[in-house]
């Protein structure tokens, strides 16, 4: 069975610290520990005053004074777990930790689950050819020498990096390893970190380079476990479940997420909140628990993207340069069919189609799979579509033949209508009004990925009140906008006023709206 020795960096807070230790040892685990030097002396006292009796407890031999993006990172790492490897060696496996990260499993399903496969988990991904560096220095990390720390020595980092680029002082990386990049919480096994510490031994030009890398916590054991290990055996991924803002900062957890936190497909969190004190106690006590089911859903990062989009509808100011040379046509007019559920608003233009003539198009700028004439590769892709949409309805009306066209857009596409509505050509709007049943927000939520079939029940009690309010703020922005010719269909309004707005947005007689407005299922889920 997997016994996991856990490599845990910290500088702060003995009192957590402490209680990590005792709640990982108690289910027969093991704890290495690397409390930074520039920590107050009485703090690193406490900790091993209070732990000194446990004999899964160990201290890295030398403390180092570390700093963000320095190579102490990684040699804090390194006497950290020399001290594992010496002190424990029934330890299966190597788990990097912080002060800030906890288990989000039990113990038996983290040995479980290490147990079923013999592999190594550590994002490792091409330097060079990957994205994962968004933006800053890239290259420059790797063939210049830094020997300053960015954060607390800024303008000698920079007067040092300015001076190499502009002497052109570059160096080689060494010709036989290809750099690798990742996320720094890493779970390997024993016998890929003895590898490591080998090789570190062996290659001195390997440490040399590293040790003056920029960021290397992100490059080197990255790097070594892609060189020491066949690829069959490496997970390219991260046990510990982790999220950025749009800024780059790590997304903070509190006592709410614990529900999110237990359907993630992973066994430890960072980073939780220190004021999230009941949080940490309902962590700390899972970890002992025995015969515990977790219900893997694995949306939080979607939930994340979801969650924090929302809002965020900046407008333009000025006429793209695709769209500058005319409009849709001064003679034409554009029908357009507002709704969010896409299966109602395809039932409505069928009908349309079927007893007025009008060539319908259903959502093309929201469907990839929308079925389109060929229109020279326009309307190949979603993103060709939005870029040179007027292009693409001019198009569309000369394919058809036709001064009147009728789409579906999704109300979300704001940025559309207000384009479409301010164009020379004659624009009204047919927005359908659907009621959201719980039942179908819940399938809403799982196709989009907000959500699974084994997502708890708590956490969709308090996603589908914010779908639901999205979708109605949808639909409030639409009536903001004061768009001419807007008229709505409703699921609660009568068949004659329904008939009428048909009517109206088509621009036909009553008796031809009453027609294709009298669907018994028009509104079925």
């Amino acid at each position: 069975m997997a016994k996991i020795a856990f490599i845990l960096l910290c500088h702060k807070d003995p009192e957590a610290i402490i209680k990590q230790a005792e709640r990982l040892t108690a289910a027969g685990d093991y704890m290495s520990i690397h409390f930074d030097a520039r920590a107050k002396p009485a703090d690193f006292a406490a900790i091993e005053s209070a732990l000194k009796d446990n004999p899964n407890v160990t201290f890295a031999h030398k403390r180092l004074k570390c700093g963000w993006g320095a190579w102490s990172l990684v040699q804090a790492t390194l006497n950290a777990v020399e001290a594992a490897v010496a002190a424990f060696p029934r330890a299966t496996h190597f788990y990097m930790l912080s002060g800030d990260c906890m288990a989000i499993k039990s113990a038996e399903y983290a040995h479980d689950f290490l147990d079923n496969e013999d592999v190594d988990y550590i994002e490792s991904f091409d330097y060079f050819e990957s994205d994962w560096i968004k933006t800053g220095m890239k290259e420059e990390r790797l063939i210049y020498r830094h020997f300053f720390n960015e954060r607390t020595q800024k303008r000698r980092f920079y007067a040092a990096f300015n001076l190499q680029r502009k002497l052109g002082l570059t160096r080689k990386i060494p010709h036989d390893i290809e750099v690798q990049i990742g996320s720094q919480w890493w779970c390997l096994r024993r016998r890929t970190i003895e590898w490591i510490l080998a090789f570190t031994k062996a290659r001195k030009d390997v440490m040399r380079f590293f040790r003056t890398t920029w960021i290397p916590d992100e490059t080197f054991f990255q790097t070594l476990v892609r060189h020491l290990v066949p690829e069959n055996e490496i997970r390219t991924r991260t046990l510990t479940f982790l999220m950025f803002t749009d800024y780059g900062m790590p997304v903070t957890f509190y006592n709410d997420h614990y529900d999110l936190l237990l359907s993630q497909d992973y066994l430890f969190a960072r980073k939780i909140s220190p004021e999230a004190k009941e949080l940490k106690r309902r962590l700390g006590l899972l970890y002992a628990t025995r015969g515990r089911a977790f219900k893997i859903s694995n949306e939080g990062a979607s939930l994340f993207r979801f969650l924090t989009s929302r809002g965020r509808e900046g407008r333009r100011f000025g006429t793209r340069f695709w769209e500058s040379e005319g409009s849709i046509g001064r003679e034409r007019e554009l029908l357009i069919v507002v709704c969010k559920k896409w299966h109602v608003a395809k039932r409505l233009v069928e009908r349309i189609h079927k007893f007025s003539g009008i060539p319908c198009v259903e959502y093309l700028f929201n469907e990839e799979s929308t079925p389109l004439p060929d229109l020279g590769g326009l309307q190949s892709t979603i993103v060709k579509r939005h870029r040179h949409r007027r292009a693409l309805l001019r198009m569309l009306f000369d394919y058809y033949e036709t001064n009147q066209l009728v789409v579906c857009i999704d109300p979300s596409n704001i940025d559309l209508l207000n384009d479409f509505c301010s164009d020379r050509s004659k624009t009204r709007l047919l927005e359908i009004e659907c009621d959201f049943s719980d039942a179908y927000l819940t399938g809403h939520a799982m196709r989009v990925g907000l959500a699974g079939e084994k997502t708890p029940r708590e956490t969709l009690e308090r996603l589908l009140p914010t779908i639901r309010a999205d979708m109605l703020h949808e639909s409030d922005i639409l009536r903001d906008a004061h768009f001419d010719g807007h008229h709505r269909l409703s699921e609660t309004g009568s068949l004659e006023e329904n008939a009428t707005a048909l009517a109206h947005f088509l621009a036909t007689t009553e008796e031809m709206g009453l027609e294709i407005a009298n669907i018994d299922y028009l509104f079925a889920d």
